[in-house]
């Protein structure tokens, strides 16, 4: 997310937020028992899945249903900010929700329900040239600004969203006819979205943001690699405001400057990262395009593999841990993972950062490794499995807490982010089955919007 982008390319430490200090409230949190050791891995799974899906189905911004910013179990709130929902974590959400349709975790009837609230929402809420803002008020539906001049349309939270509306499109379109109904509020949405005005008046590059009030002045095009390829995967299917290949191709492969023969720990990188060339960016870049997005033998003119792409970036993650460079008491096979999340300031209060090799202060972040099962499925699962059985201080009524650290007597946030709870049910549902991947990847338009920009997927067809 651009919080991120903007904490990296300044190479500093970058709050959405204004984090005032925040001590644990360990009284005032909800302590999980320990597992017992004997757990299957099956059953570790569904239990992660089912913690991670409480976040947006009990704990669901009221009024619109979405998924809020954030939720603060030890309820300190520094920006009055929690009907505030988050328009990316919500598409995750969306997914989210879906996994516990298909595994019977939630009732198929009341799901359809609330989608249906949801999708409502989202067609009376401000849109931006068919775009969401980054934050809205879940009771009014106005946009809230991420910042002064970031008031307007934000591309890419809309196309995390977005993924997640077309999956919910794709698994309801042959229901009943409420399920029917929900399909064609969910198709219209998409449609709505007018892409290509992102171009700026026709550059080749997409655009992140654009206000009303503001116009581009925040000027930020997606270009090279970070979380933002789904942006552009979305904008070329679109079958109302599409752009071309060549805006693909110019914009976001830097003109085909992006590529790398560069390794770390032997392992390939492909591609330069963002501001993060030696190691590979925080490891959400291999999770947030790819809830839809299937990398399994996915191809482009520039990158042969990207499962091998996110692979490598995850395993780059594991061994920097592993190796543990700057001897953080806990660092290791069964504790790893760098992401970016909630962050232990140097005072003992509470920040947020892009944890990463490069950008490491002793925080493991559980969705990190938990999120990336489909590319380290023994690793992920170490990680599962230590955590629930050995950490039960790092567990609440959501899941696992966003930001922990065995280095400083096992502290951590008693707070959840959208953003990060959200990728975890999905992706390790795709690794599990597969379901979210097939739901996305054989949508008739992006089949279509995938091959306009020469991509190729043996899996589902795509040549």
């Amino acid at each position: 997310m651009k919080r991120i982008l903007l904490s990296i390319g300044a190479a500093a430490i970058f709050c959405s937020y204004s984090c005032k200090n925040s001590q644990n409230s360990k009284q005032e949190t909800v302590q999980a028992h320990p597992v017992k050791s004997n757990i299957t891995d099956e059953q570790l799974m569904d239990k992660v899945q089912k913690d991670a899906l409480k976040y947006f189905w009990e704990y669901a911004e009221p009024n619109s249903m979405l998924g809020r910013e954030r939720y603060h179990e030890d309820n300190i709130y520094p920006d009055n900010d929690k009907h505030v929902i988050t328009t990316g974590g919500s598409g995750f959400g969306l997914a989210t929700i879906l996994v516990g349709v298909e595994r019977g975790f939630v009732p198929r009837k009341d799901a359809v329900k609330r989608l249906t609230i949801m999708m409502d929402f989202l067609a009376k809420a401000d849109r931006h040239k068919g775009a969401w803002s980054h934050w809205i008020n879940g009771e009014t539906g106005k946009t809230v600004p991420f910042g002064k001049k970031d008031n307007g349309g934000d591309l890419v939270e809309t196309a995390f969203l977005t993924s997640g509306i077309l999956m919910v499109r794709e698994y309801f379109k042959n229901g009943n006819t409420e399920e029917k109904a929900l399909a064609k509020k969910c198709d219209e949405l998409w449609k709505g979205i007018q892409w290509n005005w992102y171009t700026k008046g026709g550059e080749k590059v997409l655009y992140w943001h654009w206000s009303p009030e503001y116009q581009w002045e925040m000027n930020f095009p997606l270009e090279g690699y970070n979380e933002c390829l789904i942006t552009y995967v979305l904008a070329a299917s679109s079958p109302t405001y599409s752009i071309d290949a060549e805006t693909y191709y110019k914009g976001w492969t830097r003109n085909g400057t992006y590529t790398t023969d560069k390794t770390k720990y032997g392992l390939p990188l492909y591609v330069k990262h963002n501001y993060a060339e030696e190691y590979g960016g925080p490891l959400f870049w291999a999770h947030y395009s790819y809830i839809g997005l299937d990398p399994t033998g996915l191809s482009d003119k520039l990158v042969k593999n990207y499962f091998d792409l996110n692979k490598n970036q995850v395993l780059i993650d594991y061994k920097y841990c592993v190796e543990n460079p700057k001897q953080w008491k806990g660092y290791g096979p069964n504790y790893w993972g760098l992401t970016a999340s909630y962050t232990r300031n140097k005072d003992g209060g509470i920040g947020y950062t892009a944890h990463m090799p490069s950008n490491d202060n002793g925080v493991i972040t559980p969705t990190a490794a938990l999120s990336s099962f489909p590319y380290t499925p023994k690793e992920s699962m170490d990680f599962l499995r230590f955590l629930y059985t050995q950490k039960p201080q790092f567990i609440g009524s959501a899941g696992p807490y966003d930001a922990t650290s065995i280095n400083y007597n096992d502290w951590f946030t008693p707070r959840y982010l959208a953003i990060d709870q959200g990728t975890i049910a999905p992706m390790i549902e795709n690794h599990r089955t597969g379901f979210l991947w097939k739901l996305f990847m054989n949508a008739p338009e992006i089949k279509q919007g995938l091959k306009k920009l020469s991509f190729r997927s043996a899996k589902y067809g795509i040549q």
